[in-house]
């Protein structure tokens, strides 16, 4: 075991960061105090173990399971390297956080890493409404760490993904670590908003702006003052409802439907969509300005396929909720767990929700077997990309496969809107915008 020079031991704990130093054979060779007190640890219990089996609590380095690691790209390259980690303390509770490796010499000439540690975000699975933002993979760790970065601004934040990923939890995660947190998050329904309503329930109305309207009525503007807007699946507004929410985001300024009073809200408005708005300016249909009104910051939630290492962990927040809530505390089967981490989940997070649902309520004894999930007796095939799509349908529009997909289901299931949603893995609500755009009914 190396002793630190004098000089040394006193620059890293005066770091209000946890650091340690490593060296070529990954074991820690100086931890600072700040590591120890968040870590619970004493310096003698982790100096000259290995850092992936004290952080990680893996027997392999991080770069060995497909992870990327500071201490192969500094002492490969020399160069500072930050990435996404988590790591555990000593009671198995992990905790997310940034990693900026350094090259450093100690005196004898020999190069060391020394980590930086800075914590990027805490979920509580067992919160309302957070039980869908829990994982650790590194991609899903990178959207949190781009959202909490986000939350620090006022600048507005546009949030991607497909259906079912969890983009409202993430603009509720954004908005709660903002400045804004006391104030109220208000969400709009842009898949519900109809061009005749839009104005009265986006800025309000006054008395007789319309026939029937007996009373002032406040807007989700005035709802949101000080807080957060959130515009949910916004690319589903029509273009006149573009320019007069451009109107408002440029000015700050509105009326209320029949209202002379001009009136102001402070606001930050953030977005989601699970459509290609950047591709869409091209075409027209979704206004070039607005999207660079929208998308200052355009933040990714991926869909779970591309995380498949969170499946259990969301699995079992899931459940444990599920448990809380109906009193009935169930485990899933081995062969249950592999069979949800070989399902590719095309309605992503919502759809591992609604399956576990089912599964609590028809299992037996507690223990949730494959069959209790309802998924199809065979793991469907991954997509297909490119040159890979059969010669008959390489050429056809997506939207095509997609309304055929949605009508051979409709028959099967003799138009009942609740079992076709469930068959898709998504909202009656989104199925109902999708029948809508298709001209199915």
């Amino acid at each position: 075991m190396r002793k630190m020079h004098r000089l040394a031991s006193d620059l890293i704990n005066a770091m209000d960061q946890p650091f340690v130093l490593i060296d070529r054979d990954y074991r820690i060779v100086a931890a600072n105090r700040q590591y120890c007190r968040n870590y619970a640890v004493d310096p003698d219990t982790v100096i000259g173990r290995h850092c992936y089996e004290v952080s990680h609590h893996q027997d392999a380095p991080c770069h060995l399971r497909g992870e990327d690691c500071p201490h192969q790209q500094v002492f490969e390259t020399g160069q500072t390297h930050e990435v996404l980690h988590t790591h555990y303390d000593p009671r198995g509770c992990p905790e997310r956080v940034r990693i900026r490796g350094h090259a450093v010499h100690a005196e004898s000439g020999e190069l060391l890493l020394g980590e930086a540690m800075s914590p990027i975000a805490e979920l509580d699975a067992e919160t309302p409404g957070q039980a869908g933002l829990v994982g650790h993979s590194p991609r899903f760790l990178a959207s949190l760490d781009e959202l909490a970065r986000a939350a620090s601004g006022d600048a507005g934040v546009l949030v991607l993904g497909e259906s079912g990923v969890g983009k409202e939890l993430g603009a509720r995660f954004l908005h709660d670590r903002s400045h804004r947190a006391d104030h109220r998050m208000v969400t709009v329904d842009c898949t519900t908003l109809t061009e005749p309503l839009f104005e009265s329930e986006l800025f309000g109305h006054e008395h007789g702006a319309f026939t029937g309207c007996t009373g002032r009525r406040r807007g989700l503007v005035e709802l949101a003052e000080g807080g957060t807007l959130f515009f949910d699946e916004v690319g589903e507004l029509t273009p006149a409802m573009q320019a007069k929410l451009l109107r408002f985001l440029e000015t700050g300024e509105f009326r209320r439907l029949g209202g002379r009073e001009t009136l102001t809200a402070d606001v930050r408005v953030v977005a989601a969509t699970n459509r290609d708005l950047a591709r869409w300016t091209e075409s027209g249909r979704f206004r070039r300005d607005l999207y660079y009104r929208l998308a200052c910051i355009s933040i990714r939630i991926p869909p779970l396929r591309e995380r498949r290492e969170d499946i259990l962990p969301l699995a079992e927040a899931f459940l444990l909720r599920l448990g809380q809530s109906q009193g009935k505390h169930c485990r899933l089967s081995p062969a249950a767990v592999t069979r949800l981490k070989h399902h590719d989940f095309p309605g992503n997070i919502r759809e591992l929700k609604n399956l576990l649902q089912r599964a609590v309520t028809m299992c037996q004894d507690g223990r949730i077997e494959v069959d209790d999930l309802g998924l199809p007796a065979h793991a469907p095939a991954p997509p297909h990309t490119g040159d890979a799509l059969p010669s008959e349908l390489r050429d056809r529009p997506l939207e095509e496969l997609e309304a055929e997909q949605i009508a051979a289901l409709l028959d099967r299931h003799g138009g009942h809107r609740a079992r076709v949603a469930d068959a898709l893995g998504i909202s009656e609500r989104t199925l109902y915008r999708k029948l809508k755009r298709h001209g199915l009914r």
